[in-house]
């Protein structure tokens, strides 16, 4: 009899023993769950940060312009402002162009407007088509000076697709505004400031 309690209690141990270790890799295995978890949580916080970006502009074309143009992204969205000072009062153009040379007098160094999906010039938005560089105009007051921003996924800072990469290009104010209508260009006159839009 005596033999036989000392054998159930000996299972009793090792049932309670098997139990507790079990118990334990399950607590480890969750510690592992929100290891995994935080990491994920991490990286898409990563990818999700805001990515900015500051363009000096230079003046070209014996202006007198000054100015910087910022570009954010943020959540696949890019919102871009810019403020420019020694302008004629009026309408004037803004575009992207094909690359961030501003190095030509007359910035000509920066190619024509941005247009990755070779449709016609257009404004922004217009069903019938128009370049991915095709901002368009913005206003300026009698002292000189004139702002512009707006916000699109159409663009991406450093994402590698050539069709919505804005770096390598470059930010031009124009002289005249934008008809929307003449190709290639609106008809927007000389080029006076320049900015490239590089890392």
């Amino acid at each position: 009899m005596k033999k036989i309690s000392l054998v159930c209690g000996l299972f009793a141990v090792m049932a309670f023993i098997g139990c507790k270790n079990e118990k334990k890799e399950i607590n480890n295995m969750d510690g592992l769950n929100d290891t995994i978890q935080t990491n994920s949580a991490t990286q898409q916080e990563g990818m999700n940060q805001a990515k900015t970006l500051s363009v000096p502009m230079e003046s070209k074309s014996g202006s007198a312009v000054q100015g910087e143009a910022y570009f954010s992204e943020e959540n696949g969205v890019v919102t871009f402002e810019a403020k420019f000072s020694g302008l004629k009062p009026g309408t004037h153009a803004i575009h992207l162009h094909e690359k961030a040379d501003c190095s030509a007098a007359d910035a000509t160094s920066a190619g024509g407007h941005w247009n990755p999906t070779h449709a016609k010039h257009g404004k922004w938005g217009d069903a019938e088509g128009y370049h991915k560089g095709d901002i368009g105009n913005f206003e300026v007051a009698d002292d000189g000076s004139g702002r512009i921003s707006m916000k699109t996924d159409e663009w991406c800072i450093g994402c590698g697709d050539e069709n919505k990469d804005i770096l390598g290009k470059a930010v031009i104010v124009h002289e005249g505004k934008d008809d929307f209508t003449t190709q290639p260009t609106g008809d927007a006159g000389g080029r006076l400031s320049c900015g490239g839009i590089i890392e």
